[in-house]
């Protein structure tokens, strides 16, 4: 429980969003949801019509990664007021197809649907598969409490895949819309070479091109096949999932907690220390869910 009367926000110290989101695997999760969500033709152009990808996809990854951490741990206020920022922008922007002339907005239900369950399932499945520690039930619990952020970009919640049978029929059922057009392919070729300063490109060799081939290696089957491009055998994906898990969760919480801008350190200064989130917490209550009699679905 939270040691203050401070506003939990949105989801709240008791949630599994609030431990799972202070997980730094997410950054690789954030990755994977790029490469899958550039997939979907429509989406995709609107992304590239509307911005340029290749000057400002950092600044594009940050912006996300900025309301991911306001909508998770900010007040209720800040947490609307993004939504309603996403949703003004959203409704100025359109894209064209280049085949057919026609002209449609970004904010469409479907592409909308698209991005959300791309990036939370991203989310979901990357922590999982490096150790964090979900059971199903916590899992099932994440989707339907991200029907909360689904609403914030416009969604109607009722439309949204509540636990991992849902959304595993979500993605049967898009999957025949995917392929890898340009426009995919240029978000591909971004995320193994971005644009770096000349001192930098060995730093992106060693360490960027590490992380986003994990992130795309993490991608289910048919995204490789239409990637063209093989992934190792998944066993060996998820041995290097949970590795990287492992040595990026060595890294003092506190320390990474440090970068701009400190979602979860200004979130326990509001609620105090015990809002702090924490591995362990989803682990004690998975074990409470798993008793006989005990837990089960909300």
């Amino acid at each position: 429980m939270a040691a203050t009367d401070g506003d939990p926000g949105l989801f709240g110290p008791s949630s599994v969003t609030w431990q799972a989101h202070g997980d730094p695997m997410m950054w690789v999760a954030g990755i994977r949801a790029l490469y899958l969500q550039a997939l979907h033709p429509r989406a995709v152009r609107g992304v590239m019509q509307n911005s340029d990808f290749r000057r400002d996809a950092w600044g594009r990854l940050m912006r996300t990664a900025g309301f991911v951490g306001t909508t998770t741990y900010g007040t209720t206020e800040a947490a609307e007021r993004a939504g309603a920022r996403v949703r003004k922008i959203h409704r100025m922007l359109g894209a064209t197809d280049p085949e057919t002339g026609e002209r449609y907005g970004v904010d469409e239900p479907a592409l909308l649907l698209w991005v959300h369950c791309a990036e939370i399932g991203s989310y979901l499945h990357v922590l999982r598969r490096s150790g964090f520690p979900l059971t199903d039930a916590h899992a099932d619990r994440y989707l339907a409490e991200h029907r909360h952020s689904a609403r914030l970009v416009g969604l109607d919640p009722a439309s949204v895949p509540a636990d991992q049978s849902e959304l595993a029929a979500y993605f049967t059922r898009v999957r025949p819309e995917l392929e890898a057009g340009a426009e995919a392919r240029e978000v591909d070729d971004f995320l193994l070479r971005p644009p770096v300063h000349p001192l930098l490109v060995p730093a992106r060799e060693l360490l960027w091109r590490r992380v986003a081939s994990l992130a795309y290696d993490s991608l289910p089957p048919y995204a490789h096949q239409l990637y063209g491009r093989p992934a190792p055998a998944p066993a060996t994906v998820t041995r290097r999932l949970r590795a990287t898990g492992a040595l990026l969760r060595r890294v003092p919480a506190r320390l990474r907690w440090q970068l701009p801008p400190k979602h979860i350190l200004r979130a326990m200064a509001r609620l105090g220390p015990a809002a702090r989130p924490a591995p362990y917490k989803i682990g004690r209550q998975a074990a409470i869910l798993d008793r006989p009699g005990e837990g089960g679905a909300d």
